[in-house]
């Protein structure tokens, strides 16, 4: 067990040091975690709406976050390219997440396209039936990604390594909340990149 939360503490600080220099990114990072903590809250009552939740707000807000806000020149902090930083990231890097993402965005389109979904779900009768076969789907595709990533790093790495980042990322929302739960307040200071992760290197 000790071996186990020492790698999900390494992942977590790489994680951090590598890719959330930007308080406009730990900001949207808070706004995500605070959605997505909400969406596991309805997942017990309407997994549906949760699904929704989850995409349109928390993974917009982080994925946006990553891809607009944070710095992808050289890493003096931590003396790596963004190509050396893509390279050994455990999750998704940006490449698996543009992947990830252009699923996301073609799901409502194939519901549009195949009414029903080749026979998954009656035809929608209306627009809330439309948009709930959406949520059904994104929330397959959330469950999906986050079970092949972990069954893909068993292969490529270990089990535990595996384990541990599912652990990871089922946690980030609440980690993320006591992380940066000050990122706003910085960046309306005028702080744009975090001076911290450079003195806890």
């Amino acid at each position: 067990m000790k071996d186990f939360l020492r790698t999900l503490e390494v992942q977590r600080w790489d994680d951090h040091r590598y890719y959330h220099h930007s308080r406009i990114n730990q900001t949207l990072h808070l706004i995500s975690a605070i959605s997505f903590v909400v969406a596991y809250a309805l997942l017990w009552t309407d997994p549906v709406l949760a699904a929704l939740i989850a995409w349109l707000v928390s993974m917009t807000s982080r994925q946006a976050g990553h891809f607009f806000f944070e710095p992808k020149g050289y890493d003096v902090v931590n003396q790596a390219t963004h190509e050396h930083k893509e390279e050994i990231k455990v999750g998704y890097n940006l490449r698996r997440k543009v992947v990830l993402m252009a699923l996301w965005a073609g799901t409502p389109l194939l519901v549009w396209l195949a009414p029903g979904v080749f026979g998954l779900f009656p035809p929608p009768a209306d627009a809330e039936a439309f948009i709930r076969q959406v949520g059904t789907l994104w929330l397959a595709l959330g469950v999906g990604g986050l079970l092949f990533r972990t069954v893909h790093l068993f292969f490529l790495q270990d089990v535990q390594t595996g384990l541990v980042w599912m652990t990871k990322i089922l946690t980030d929302p609440f980690h993320d909340i006591k992380l940066y739960h000050k990122a706003p307040l910085h960046l309306l200071r005028g702080q744009l990149i975090d001076p911290g992760i450079g003195h806890r290197h």
